[in-house]
């Protein structure tokens, strides 16, 4: 096997099995559109990275997580809706980011492969990024798993049970942000929240509890990074795409099957 199809192999199984965990509690919370808005932020740094010399990745994981807080604290405020705000924010900081990129001088940015992603051209800096920060995310997740369970089921008895409500929503916030600047080179910056929705949400289908949920989806995550992978080898389409419309097609035919959900507490 070449080496940039084994590291691309690698990386997307990474990304995969961070994902899927924490895609499980995006779906349950209803976060896609959050996931979408730092998902544009990561164009804004990239483009401080090129502009300060800096480590891309470290760049655009410094975005993330600075936008993430931001709107947290955006969101205290009240001033105008949720919705509106996260409209706001994504479109704003996606635009900002291309017209950085556009002044750049003696710069030249390939920008469908960060849109879209460039799965083929991970490196092996790229999978110690991957592999570091899944690490981190799990981990925490594995920590925090009960009080994130808990605040997903119901804020206000959460918090009346004395659990940190605040604390925890901003840190799935934070773990968010990491994971989408980890998976913005699998699937690029316009794809990457179906990476951490769509096999959570056909992994509801099969699941009984929260944690079969989160193991099926990311097993669900590695099949359809497998079969994109292949796909893209075999009749030479854009691999992040192809990820992306693998994890569909098993979405489609898990809710084909005449399952049963008696029972599911996902």
């Amino acid at each position: 096997m070449d080496d940039f199809l084994l590291y691309a192999l690698i990386g997307g199984l990474g990304v995969a099995v961070i994902a899927g965990p924490l895609g499980s509690f995006v779906v349950w919370r209803r976060m896609a559109y959050f996931g979408d808005t730092l998902a544009h932020s990561a164009l804004l740094g990239v483009a401080l990275g090129f502009m300060l010399e800096i480590n891309v990745n470290l760049a655009v994981v410094t975005s993330c997580v600075l936008l993430a807080l931001l709107l947290v604290t955006l969101q205290r405020q009240r001033f105008v809706a949720t919705d509106t705000l996260l409209g706001i924010m994504a479109h704003s900081t996606l635009s900002l980011g291309l017209v950085a990129i556009a002044l750049l001088d003696n710069v030249r940015v390939d920008l469908l492969a960060y849109l879209f992603g460039d799965l083929l051209a991970i490196t092996v800096q790229d999978i110690y990024w991957i592999y570091g920060g899944g690490a981190l995310v799990l981990l925490l997740l594995w920590r925090l798993w009960d009080g994130l369970l808990a605040i997903t089921i119901n804020e206000e008895l959460a918090q009346v049970e004395g659990i940190p409500v605040a604390r925890l929503r901003l840190t799935l916030m934070l773990l968010i942000a990491v994971v989408i600047a980890a998976a913005m080179k699998i699937v690029g910056i316009l794809l990457i929240t179906s990476l951490l929705i769509i096999p959570a949400a056909a992994a509801r289908r099969l699941s009984r509890t929260p944690e079969q949920m989160a193991c099926l989806a990311a097993v669900l995550g590695c099949l359809a990074v497998t079969a994109g992978l292949a796909a893209s080898w075999r009749w030479d389409t854009p691999a992040g795409p192809s990820v992306v419309v693998a994890a569909l097609a098993e979405f489609l035919l898990l809710y084909s099957l005449p399952l049963r959900q008696a029972g599911s507490r996902a």
